[in-house]
């Protein structure tokens, strides 16, 4: 029974997967069994990260907002490490601002990574995946595209969109064998959760008081979600967002 959650001989790309929630996700994916090609913007944090996590762990340098370079960089990255089996879209940015101050520059830089790259790649991907049979895209939203979240106007709503692009592309994309699923992290230990909370500290305690584990998560907590929808676990699993948030979504 065990094996059924094997990612042996499986190849993976994990956005952002330098730092925080990627990195931990790289890991689990690692621990499965899989290889994992890490892809970000930061060439050092890359390195880094790959030499920590071992020799199962790559990774390549590259934008996901460069939305006109993704086709290249991916047609790239197969040439060199080879098919790729597992998609996690993990690589995210957030702002906090009032709705009323975010400008249209600000609002579509965080729509252009958080959104149009994404699906950039899951389009480039997916075509490859398509002509081998099949493959599993994990798409990472939030919280904020469940709920109301205040000064996050442009993540929530990039998010959200994500969200409704997961649904859409599991229908479009499960005759060819395709999984499209998704993960809703709740507060996660992350440095993108410690630049949100450490500086609210009325924010971080309702967050924590209305999570009924009492307490964050770890990025390895998302990893074993994501290896568990990468896995023939999850074969007829598709079209879900799965929260991982220690019962934050449904405290009160």
């Amino acid at each position: 029974m065990q094996n059924i959650f094997s990612l042996q001989g499986k190849r993976a790309v994990v956005t952002g997967g330098g730092t925080g929630i990627g990195r931990g996700i790289a890991q689990a994916l690692i621990e499965a069994g899989a290889e994992v090609v890490l892809v970000g913007r930061r060439r050092e944090v890359l390195e880094e990260a790959a030499a920590v996590l071992g020799p199962a762990a790559f990774f390549m340098n590259a934008d996901v907002a460069d939305t006109s370079s993704l086709p290249v960089m991916v047609e790239q990255l197969e040439g060199e490490f080879g098919p790729v089996d597992i998609l996690v879209n993990n690589a995210g940015i957030n702002m906090k601002k009032m709705a009323l101050e975010v400008t249209d520059e600000e609002f579509q830089r965080i729509v252009q990574t958080n959104l149009n790259g994404l699906f950039s790649l899951c389009r480039e991907f997916g075509k490859r995946m398509k002509e081998r049979g099949g493959g599993s895209i994990i798409n990472i939203t939030s919280m904020a595209a469940i709920y109301g979240l205040p000064l996050v106007t442009a993540y929530a709503a990039s998010k959200t969109a994500v969200l409704g692009l997961t649904r859409t592309l599991a229908s479009d994309l499960a005759p060819f064998g395709i999984r499209v699923n998704a993960i809703a992290p709740g507060f996660i230990a992350s440095e993108m959760t410690r630049k949100a909370l450490d500086g609210d500290p009325p924010r971080k305690q309702r967050a924590i008081s209305r999570t009924p584990m009492g307490r964050m998560g770890e990025p390895e907590d998302i990893g074993y979600a994501a290896v568990y929808l990468a896995s023939e676990a999850a074969r007829f699993v598709t079209g879900v967002n799965l929260p991982v948030d220690g019962g934050n979504s449904i405290g009160f």
